[in-house]
């Protein structure tokens, strides 16, 4: 069994985690999307207004957002599988780092939804007024984003990580790494989100690009197989 195992991660495995990769980063995208669409920058009237009217777009994106944290879900184990030839240690922080990072990601998204019922005419919210009410949802979609940018910071530790492992494997070209590290510092960035807010253009398009790059690389070449073993063997 273990020998079918290693027959199959080199290919099957590669090419999975750049699927799940890659629904990954469109379901995220598509949730963003729709979140966009009912947050009013900086006016909780009018936000709340559009929550109120048209709650479609926030639960689609809730459950956009639970798909996309499933997919890295996967893709973070699968990572670790493909590296853990490369440095075993180092691939399982890189792991344990991402799912820290999936967790609070998942937990904010609460946050998200959490204007549903605030703005639902609950019995229990009649003790304030709507006033109150609008600040109250602002107030949450606002602990959604800013728990979504702490989610970010172990995403930046964990590609950095992810980063030194592609340099150090003998099976996937180093520019990817070079990508990879590139973008975790940029998501490091939100270590201070003022800074972070500034340089967020920047930060993104260097991310989706190491992304875009390391996904098309799997699921296109895969992995150089004969060096996989190789190293693994070593291992």
């Amino acid at each position: 069994m273990r020998a079918t195992g290693e027959r199959l991660l080199p290919v099957a495995v590669a090419r999975l985690a750049g699927v799940c990769y890659l629904l990954t980063v469109v379901l995220g995208g598509i949730g963003e999307t729709l979140q966009s669409q009912v947050v009013v920058a900086g006016d909780a009237v009018a936000t709340a207004a559009r929550i109120a009217a048209e709650g479609g777009p926030v639960r689609a994106a809730f459950a956009l957002f639970m798909l996309e944290m499933t997919c890295q879900v996967a893709t973070t184990a699968l990572f670790y599988e493909l590296f853990r030839p490369v440095n075993r240690a180092v691939s399982l922080i890189a792991a344990f780092v991402s799912v820290v990072g999936i967790t609070i990601k998942a937990m904010s998204r609460l946050f998200m939804i959490a204007p549903l019922t605030i703005l639902g005419g609950a019995e229990y919210f009649t003790a304030f007024d709507p006033g109150q009410l609008n600040a109250l949802a602002m107030f949450s979609l606002r602990l959604n984003t800013q728990g979504a940018g702490i989610a970010l910071v172990f995403f930046g530790f964990s590609a950095l990580l992810l980063g030194y492992l592609v340099l150090r494997s003998t099976f996937l070209p180093g520019f990817l790494g070079v990508l990879s590290v590139l973008g975790g510092i940029g998501w490091l960035s939100f270590l201070h989100p003022p800074f972070a807010d500034g340089v967020f253009p920047f930060v993104a398009a260097v991310g989706i690009l190491g992304a875009l790059a390391m996904i098309g690389w799997l699921l296109m070449k895969g992995v150089d197989e004969a060096r996989w073993r190789e190293q693994a063997a070593r291992a």
